[in-house]
């Protein structure tokens, strides 16, 4: 129907006059809410214009929108509510919230507000109070297919898998021409563990499908498509393989004659190549695989994936590593093929040494080993490293190293070989040398090589870094970290080096050199904020563990939070992608980022975070901060004129974080607004030295947030168990301390630990008063059925564990050790046989054939640890002196022990406390004779980092 310009004026005028009437109504309470809704949508041309310029981020112009509106409807719910989220968006949340909530009230019909309202609490990941709020807007609009998807997009957040489903469901089924509400559908039913249901689904969709589909613009979104789809056909097989396995080859070749029926459609053919071979192993085709496997090879010779995959198509894989002497030949013999055939390819080469074994390994190696060397490859060593842990083939590497090492200084040749090698092939033969004596603890040996590299070529930077690792391994931290800013100042724009400097410096504990060392390579030399922000997660850790060595909880807890802190973030960056992907069907790759995120926490670095964290609040319970009524009382002792002193300190401290605080919101206020009105305000950390982290009531309470996440993602970490006992037995929570100590048996009851939880529970058994309440009893009967299980206490007293624990383990320090601290525990009357037990150790030599020396058994952490059970929990310092002067002998290099060689490398360290600013010309007045015997290049000490 036509409408003319004079009757669309018409119904303008009488639309104004109705808003007009529809105001007086609404003064005096009588108008009711629904018709001034309406008559506001005719009030103005574009009445969802706060909406419109909330999702172009114009917050400024919705702002002066809503507020137009509200100026003649104060009450209108949804008006209020968008008015909310804009000022959510300009980190205006008190008032945000306010409104939002006014809005819900003044409208609770309205699925709009219980959006917004949602939409308020996704921001702040308040997911749980999202969903609710959505549920109240679908009661309203149970067909509002924003609500859904934004529903939807929060259940797979939360892995509500359920309610995954049936959202998706309702999205299909409200818009089933819609490709990502299909893909969506299967998705949610494959995560639900439904994969047949979603291979059902993908059919279902093809058959949608017109004959020539897909267009060429989205060729590979259809073969993404499909190749998700013959994965989860074989992700069917290994469910039905509870059922039947019949059943299960039948997948598998269904997924297969997919692959083959749809090979024109799918663009990616590596990734297609991939699955077909793959589906060919599990179904026993294992001829056609092995040629496919061989077909991949051409394409890629460097990829080990594909060489196992080849020999388990030849049954010649073994997961141990140890095969048989002819299944050896056989291999042997099938590497030799493929190296005639690609020549180029260093897997083919590699390989071979882990199975090779004596004369045919040397000649191997040889092979191997000598063009790298000659190239000048750093990464050798880490590339061998592995053999190592294989019996005899270090003694050869060895061997052929030295043979090397003498045949190029004195011929300047290979053995053997008439060509002449360049003189950097030297270097990096005692570069490796010097690696493989520092693996094997041959610290001496390491140093003189790596020295005489040094000594041949002084302006390799990896030299030093080797040398710094070395000192580092040996005990001498500070000389390590002063040859690794050595390396450094050699080259001031590697980020690398400089990063490796930084954590030898953490290393030494040397945090403040070590944060303006850092602070070179961020922005303004902001550098707490920048490497929070970049996730610099080892930086963290490093610090953390620095700062629990010294003492500072408060510091170290708020490093090691930091970290906890990163992970809670990545775990929020994957909602982004539960559209994304979809959208742009990726749909291999979200299932993997799933399953990425469900075991995220499991990460080592989350681990060693929360660890360090749980360490934390055990220390600060056993030791908890002193009081500010404490504090007060000792400064009331204080004579007036002390008192003064320390006021005015007071005072001046006070002033100068004031004055910080300041020029930091001076140069955060200078970025200015955006456009958008949204202000960049660099947070300011109101507690960085993590004062109020201590202040809890409850530290075990603390730990325990920490330690459930360990149990849950590291089950199989001997620490995670040990913590988990330290913290129980402190809780009194008798029954988890007893699962902790069980867990520590069922993973390694031979460990010093484990024996040392178990003897430490069972005396606080014993030494608990008979049971009063019902509790008690029941606790008590538990223990009674559980003793007997137990092995090692089987018809044996703690006493007698213990000593058939130490004949079990009597050449061994750390077990010896640990005998004889519970030994003192149970009998506190016999510590001299306890100190009798530790000193009467020996330090046997290791079993290995060195050709340059012996190697001892005794590790320098093992001793360290000995020697402070011996200060602390035996508190015998003679001992411990005697103990110390013991291990300076082993260990000439620690500065922990203070042995005779740990001031050697200190010269330039000393040099470089007096000059903080690293990378600066403030360190040109080192003199060159106090560095000459590091190497160290003075010029290199002027260079700057140019920004």
């Amino acid at each position: 129907m036509k409408v003319s310009v004079l009757g669309i004026a018409c119904l303008r005028v009488f639309w104004e006059l109705l808003a007009f009437e529809c105001k007086k109504f609404n003064e005096c309470n009588v108008y009711p809410r629904e018709k001034m809704r309406s008559a506001l949508v005719f009030e103005f041309n574009d009445a969802d214009f706060p909406r419109k310029s909330y999702e172009t981020k114009q917050y400024k112009k919705g702002l002066k929108a809503a507020d137009a509106i509200l100026k003649k409807f104060p009450e209108h719910g949804e008006t209020l509510s968008m008015k909310g989220l804009t000022l959510n968006c300009m980190d205006r949340k008190s008032e945000a919230y306010e409104l939002v909530r006014l809005g819900v009230k003044n409208d609770i019909k309205s699925h709009v507000c219980w959006h917004v309202y949602g939409l308020l609490y996704r921001s702040d990941r308040e997911y749980r109070e999202a969903i609710k709020c959505y549920r109240n807007a679908l009661r309203i609009d149970p067909d509002n297919i924003e609500i859904l998807r934004d529903l939807s997009l929060l259940q797979a957040q939360m892995r509500d898998l359920t309610g995954f489903v049936e959202t998706r469901q309702q999205l299909l089924t409200l818009k089933p021409n819609h490709r990502m509400n299909w893909i969506g559908f299967a998705v949610s039913h494959h995560l639900n563990s439904n994969g047949s249901k979603a291979v059902e689904i993908l059919e279902a969709y093809e058959g949608t499908l017109e004959d020539d589909y897909p267009p060429d613009n989205e060729r590979c979104e259809h073969g993404e498509m499909l190749l998700y789809k013959t994965f989860w056909c074989s992700f069917v097989y290994d469910i039905i393989l509870q059922i039947s396995l019949l059943e299960e080859c039948g997948s598998f070749e269904r997924a297969l004659a997919e692959m083959h029926k749809k090979e024109s459609k799918i663009v990616d053919k590596l990734a297609y190549k991939e699955q077909e071979v793959s589906l060919l192993v599990k179904i026993g085709r294992l001829e056609e695989a092995a040629e496919l496997y061989r077909a991949l090879l051409s394409m890629n010779p460097d990829n080990y994936s594909y060489y196992e995959g080849l020999q388990k198509c030849l049954g010649l894989y073994r997961d141990n590593g140890n095969y048989s002497s002819g299944e050896i030949d056989e291999l042997d013999a099938l590497y030799k093929s493929l190296a005639q055939q690609y020549t180029w390819s260093s897997a083919v080469k590699r390989i071979p040494l882990d199975f090779l074994q004596g004369e045919k390994f040397r000649e191997a190696a040889f092979n191997y080993v000598r063009p790298l060397l000659t190239k000048g490859v750093p990464s050798l060593f880490s590339d061998l490293s592995p053999l190592y842990d294989q019996p005899g083939k270090a003694d050869i590497l060895e061997q052929l190293i030295l043979e090397l090492e003498h045949s190029i200084g004195t011929t300047g040749k290979y053995p053997g070989r008439e060509e002449k090698e360049p003189p950097s092939t030297l270097l990096w033969t005692l570069f490796f040398l010097a690696q493989h004596y520092d693996r094997r603890g041959q610290y001496d040996v390491a140093l003189s090589k790596i020295d005489e590299a040094i000594e041949h070529t002084p302006t390799v930077i990896d030299l030093y870094s080797v040398k710094s690792r070395i000192l580092k391994h040996a005990g001498d931290l500070a000389a390590a970290a002063a040859l690794a800013d050595e390396a450094r100042c050699m080259d001031l724009a590697d980020r690398y080096v400089n990063s490796e400097c930084v954590k030898r410096m953490l290393q030494a504990d040397q945090v403040s050199l070590a944060e303006k060392t850092a602070a070179l390579f961020t922005k303004d030399g902001d550098q707490h904020n920048n490497l929070h922000d970049m996730q610099c997660m080892w930086y963290e850790l490093a610090s953390g563990e620095s700062y629990f060595r010294q003492g500072d909880l408060g510091r170290a807890l708020k490093k090691f939070l930091a970290v906890e802190k990163h992970y809670a973030d990545i775990t929020e960056d994957q909602f982004d992608f539960h559209s994304y992907c979809l959208r742009k069907m990726t749909l291999r790759a979200y299932v993997e980022m799933l399953k990425f995120q469900d075991r995220l926490h499991s990460h080592a670095y989350f681990h060693k975070a929360a660890a360090g964290a749980i360490r934390c609040y055990i220390k600060l319970f056993d030791s908890p901060p002193r009081s500010t009524t404490e504090e007060d009382d000792d400064k009331a002792d204080l004579p007036p004129s002390q008192k003064k002193k320390l006021k005015q300190k007071q005072r001046k401290a006070e002033a100068r974080a004031k004055k910080e605080a300041e020029g930091k919101n001076e140069e955060s206020s200078a970025s200015g607004v955006s456009k958008s009105g949204k202000r960049h305000v660099k947070p300011v950390d109101p507690d960085p030295h993590g004062e109020k982290l201590l202040q809890v009531e409850d530290p075990l309470s603390e730990a325990t947030k920490y330690l459930k996440l360990l149990q849950k993602n590291s089950p199989d970490s001997l620490e995670t168990h040990l913590l988990s006992f330290e913290v129980n037995i402190r809780k009194q929570k008798i029954l988890l301390a007893l699962q902790a100590v069980k867990h520590l048996l069922r993973l390694n009851a031979e460990d010093p630990e484990s024996h040392r939880c178990l003897i430490r529970f069972f005396h606080k058994v014993d030494l608990m008063t008979a049971p009063a309440t019902d509790t008690e009893k029941l606790i008590w009967s538990v223990l009674e059925a559980e003793r007997p299980a137990i092995s090692q206490l089987q018809e044996k007293s703690l006493i007698e564990a213990n000593k058939f624990f130490l004949h079990k383990h009597e050449d061994s320090l750390m077990h010896r050790a640990a005998a004889a601290e519970m030994l003192f525990v149970l009998e506190t009357n016999k510590k001299s046989e306890a100190l009798k037990l530790i000193e009467d150790s020996t330090n046997n030599l290791a079993p290995t054939n060195g050709a340059l020396g012996s190697v001892r058994e005794w590790k320098l952490r093992d001793c360290i640890a000995v020697h402070k059970l011996l200060e602390t929990v035996l508190a015998e310092q003679d001992a411990a002196l005697r103990w110390k002067a013991r291990c300076a002998e082993y260990f000439p290099y620690s500065t922990y022990f203070e042995g005779k060689r740990s001031g050697m490398y200190n010269t330039a360290y000393k040099q470089m406390l007096t000059n903080p600013e690293n990378g600066s010309a403030s360190q040109a007045g080192v003199s060159a004779d106090a560095i000459a015997s590091n190497g160290k290049l003075e010029a290199f000490k002027n260079l700057a980092i140019s920004t």
